[in-house]
């Protein structure tokens, strides 16, 4: 009896123009290292985790930089898109995974995560028939914009999630859902388009998204151990 890889993509390939920064936002230093590196370094000292694949652009000068384990893989097939990037970095990937394997798909910009999330991911999500992620319970009031900056309404928030990463899904269920998707944003969204439920499972602060040039302070600080 054959069990299943844990396979760990991340999709690498963007610029990440709203950090105003020429070095795109994935290789900017955080806490003594480039954000990727500590992605990729979280995800290689998880014992459960079978491979690392980064998928990058064709022309990315940035790569080589990094210190990159024997189990990870670089994969120059980004695409200009999130989906599109993920997409060919799975079908890369076909000569070497099975159907079942697990593929977990985490944000570049995401170096709060930690072995302990990963590893809770895999205990709640390994057994069941669809998937899941990692997400937080909404604890804001949420408006409802009027799109023209005024509040129309207030958003019930008792059944809402913020989603995050690893997003964890089966190899080909997530291939085949992620061909089919159109404007989806994370790969639940592709999920949920066939009809499923991916299981949600709660994650941490820590593991937000760096998006704008504050939140590299904050991430230094939760890296740093002082958040």
């Amino acid at each position: 009896m054959s069990f299943p890889n844990f396979v760990a993509l991340i999709p690498a390939a963007g610029a990440g123009t709203r950090m105003g920064e020429a070095t795109p936002k994935q290789y900017l230093p955080i806490a003594g290292k480039p954000m990727l590196q500590h992605v990729i370094d979280t995800f290689c000292a998880a014992p459960l985790i079978d491979q690392v694949v980064v998928v990058v652009s064709a022309e990315d000068d940035y790569i080589e930089q990094l210190t990159l384990p024997p189990r990870c893989q670089v994969l120059r097939c980004g695409g200009a898109t999130r989906q599109q990037s993920v997409t060919n970095g799975l079908l890369a990937l076909a000569g070497q995974l099975q159907a079942d394997d697990w593929v977990l798909v985490h944000d570049a910009a995401r170096p709060g995560l930690t072995v302990a999330l990963i590893e809770k991911l895999i205990a709640f999500v390994r057994d069941d028939a669809v998937g899941g992620l990692l997400a937080i319970p909404v604890v804001d009031t949420i408006k409802h914009s009027d799109g023209h900056g005024r509040s129309q309404r207030t958003v019930a928030r008792d059944l809402l999630w913020a989603a995050q990463t690893p997003q964890m899904f089966r190899y080909q269920m997530l291939l085949d859902a992620l061909q089919r998707a159109v404007n989806i944003t994370d790969e639940a969204s592709a999920i949920e388009a066939l009809g499923l439920q991916p299981k949600l499972v709660e994650g941490s602060v820590r593991n937000f998204k760096v998006t704008l040039p504050e939140d590299v302070l904050l991430a230094e600080l939760h890296l740093k151990g002082h958040a």
